[in-house]
């Protein structure tokens, strides 16, 4: 069983902190495209003791926060057909839709169900033949997988009664239209962990090919985000910017084999819609042709308006590391955990949530 503690060790954080401090002599933006990075970073207080040549951005790393509300608006209203149960993650629930939120729907009376597996919507399907049991399918490479294994386990218990709905992103090319962007200085990604070990370093190696920006594939404990800042710092000050795994004990170059296959098996690229960011070309994952019986927008007709985000919210910005929760108005007055008004705050990967846990903006 491998020992975490090690990555927790004081006396190497200093001693990564003073070689950080020696490097980060001109200004540097790095950031991080993980919830879970961004949660680390604020959970171990490493944001304050950088320099401050060296800023933190945290971008488009939580998929909740990314989903459209669009996409949140669709599935309330799926929600609320008589036929359906709708089964979703946990940090879904509260997201705010144009008027309304999953939980709210199911305060009035929807039949909407949290799981923790997918597999538990199949269960669902055969326990209840008479319903039409719809799974939203919201999460990066890292939870597709497993909603490509329950997809092909429905297939094999010749499910009629089961659905997902598509609003999956896939990270790599995400990262490149931020650049492309150009409204965030980046100086270098500190690549998501979890996605990683599922997809690989390969994806990412167009970004300092193309770019010149460098990327380092990190982990989540104190030591590894700070190594993974000072592999980057060596980077930027060499200008040899490539593509470098510090969290070599979990993530290889080719990626796990089995779940890509999986995943090319069931599903296929397509556009996808980003919140604050728009409509980026291929980081979306679709049904393929032969397993479009269980896509959920092709059984049902959802309508829904054109929304508009919440007046006063920076989440957009915040997602696209313009701007930090503490330059929100709303941020710890109107937006709160307990009356959350953007996704930022709802989620428990979201930069908002990460900030005021840890009193970040404090």
């Amino acid at each position: 069983m491998l020992n975490l503690n090690r990555f927790r060790e004081a006396q190497l954080a200093e001693r990564l902190l003073s070689q950080i401090k020696n490097l980060a002599v001109e200004p540097v933006s790095l950031m991080e495209v993980c919830g879970t990075h961004t949660m680390a970073i604020s959970q171990s207080g490493i944001r304050s003791l950088l320099p401050k040549s060296l800023k933190l951005l945290s971008g488009p790393g939580c998929p909740v926060c990314v989903t459209p509300l669009e996409d949140i608006d669709s599935v309330i209203e799926l929600a609320k057909m008589p036929s359906v149960i709708l089964t979703t993650f946990g940090d879904m629930m509260r997201v705010p839709g144009s008027k309304s939120s999953l939980e709210r729907a199911k305060a009035e009376g929807s039949d909407i169900r949290v799981v923790y597996s997918p597999l538990d919507s199949i269960k669902f399907a055969l326990q209840n033949p008479e319903k039409e049991i719809v799974f939203v399918g919201v999460g990066f490479e890292t939870t597709s997988p497993t909603i490509a294994a329950t997809i092909l386990k429905a297939r094999e218990n010749k499910l009629k009664n089961f659905f997902v709905y598509p609003a999956f992103k896939t990270i790599p090319k995400a990262m490149g239209a931020l650049l492309e962007m150009g409204k965030t200085k980046i100086d270098g990604f500190i690549c998501p962990g979890h996605v990683s070990t599922i997809i690989g370093s390969e994806p990412y190696e167009f970004i300092p090919q193309q770019f010149g920006v460098p990327c380092v594939i990190t982990g989540f404990e104190p030591i590894d985000v700070l190594e993974g800042i000072l592999m980057l710092l060596k980077q930027t000050n060499s200008r040899e910017p490539k593509v470098e795994i510090q969290y070599r004990r979990c993530v290889k170059p080719e990626g796990n084999l089995s779940a890509k296959e999986m995943l090319k098996k069931v599903f296929k690229e397509t556009d996808a819609s980003w919140r604050a960011i728009g409509t980026i070309p291929e980081t979306g994952l679709t049904l393929r042709e032969e397993f479009e019986q269980f896509d959920a927008t092709k059984r049902f007709k959802i309508e829904v308006k054109k929304a508009t985000e919440p007046k006063g919210c920076l989440c957009g910005n915040i997602l696209i590391g313009v701007a930090e929760p503490k330059d929100c108005k709303l941020f710890g007055k109107g937006c709160t955990p307990t009356s959350p008004i953007g996704p930022c705050m709802v989620s428990s990967e979201g930069a908002c949530a990460a900030w005021y846990k840890y009193g970040e903006a404090r």
